[in-house]
């Protein structure tokens, strides 16, 4: 039986970022992933995701700028960019761009609000209707790099990093929490449990957690007729949640909404024809500068709580570090510090606190 300080049952983006702040801190660490690195059955697949500033809610605002800095820290003891500021640019009535730009400016974030024209002038290839707020700190991160990344610097930091091995069962006592794994046994005084999807099942009896609704998405990939520079766009009508990225070549479409409700272990990865449907027509109406076509699309995990807050607290000896509700990964190297301040005794975010 192996004893450590901290062990950590996941490594999707927020796991691995726990594993980089904890080694980190000088504690003595043991990750543990069911599947193999950069897998497609969770959340933090694939290579590109939206960072932005552009929350309505100021405890967001706030906390984009330290994970922002951080990810500045990441890329530069890696040795690697995992962040590109492409800018980012919201509008449409439900992202309140009027509101939106003063609160980011109030935060020291150097918004614009543009008119209509002035956005069309910037970018012919995306279509408005209204004002249109400028995040000139938008961007674009890599999630499978910034994963390997964090995981390559909490080995080198001494952490045991063990890839496709399942938690088969959680059993805490008076000292910590045996992990029982098909390969051995752990002790470990905490344990962090940010698996994603599988983070309910998980801590069944365990920790009193809120409702956790996973829910299967899927993302569209067109090719740009105008090759660039193009910004994220996040776009919010009565009847539209939409995102949308540059990856690579592609331009990546989602919407936040219309997943269908499914479990970790028993989603069927298949895309839905409706959502591309939909997609496809979002395309032809608000992107005129892309191919309407899709070339490829895939499936991934939200796993939300009702107010889309994450969970990051502690209950005896378990951190719970869901980061989730589709917006996390913006945030991901904070999380890992504010797991690991968790692991060290300090008090949660209120808002993230388990009730």
């Amino acid at each position: 039986m192996d004893d450590i300080d901290v062990a950590i049952v996941g490594l999707g983006l927020a796991g691995s970022a726990v594993a980089w702040a904890v080694s980190r801190r000088g504690r003595s660490v043991a990750a543990f992933e069911a599947y193999g690195p950069g897998h497609r059955r969770g959340s933090s697949h694939g290579r590109a995701r939206i960072f932005r500033r552009a929350y309505l809610d100021p405890l967001y605002v706030e906390l984009t700028g330290r994970a922002g800095r951080l990810w500045e820290e990441l890329g530069e003891q890696a040795g690697e960019r995992l962040l590109t500021r492409t800018g980012g640019v919201d509008h449409g009535p439900a992202r309140e761009p009027e509101r939106m730009a003063a609160l980011l400016q109030e935060h020291g974030v150097a918004a614009e609000l543009l008119d209509r024209a002035e956005a069309a002038r910037r970018w012919p290839g995306i279509r408005f209707e209204g004002p249109v707020v400028f995040d000139p700190e938008g961007g674009v991160l890599d999630p499978e790099a910034a994963m390997a990344a964090m995981v390559r610097l909490a080995a080198d930091a001494g952490a045991h990093v063990a890839y496709d091995t399942p938690i088969r069962a959680l059993k805490p006592d008076a000292e910590g929490v045996t992990l029982i794994t098909d390969s051995g046994t752990w002790r470990a005084r905490t344990v962090v449990v940010a698996a994603g999807g599988w983070t309910g099942p998980l801590l069944d009896g365990l920790v009193p957690l809120p409702p956790l609704t996973v829910t299967q998405q899927q993302v569209f990939f067109f090719d740009r007729k105008d090759p660039g520079p193009w910004p994220t766009v996040v776009h919010g009508e009565t009847s539209l949640d939409i995102y949308a990225l540059p990856e690579g070549s592609y331009f990546k479409v989602g919407e936040h909404v219309n997943g269908a409700v499914t479990t970790a272990d028993d989603r069927d990865f298949t895309v839905d024809p409706a959502a591309r449907e939909r997609a496809v027509a979002y395309a032809r109406a608000w992107l005129p500068g892309l191919d309407p076509v899709p070339r490829s699309e895939l499936t991934c995990l939200y796993t939300s709580t009702p107010n889309e807050d994450f969970v990051l607290d502690r209950r005896g000896p378990f951190v719970v570090c869901s980061a989730c509700s589709g917006h996390g990964a913006k945030f991901t190297p904070l999380i890992g510090e504010l797991a690991a301040d968790l692991v060290d005794g300090r008090p949660p975010i209120g808002r993230f606190a388990l009730r």
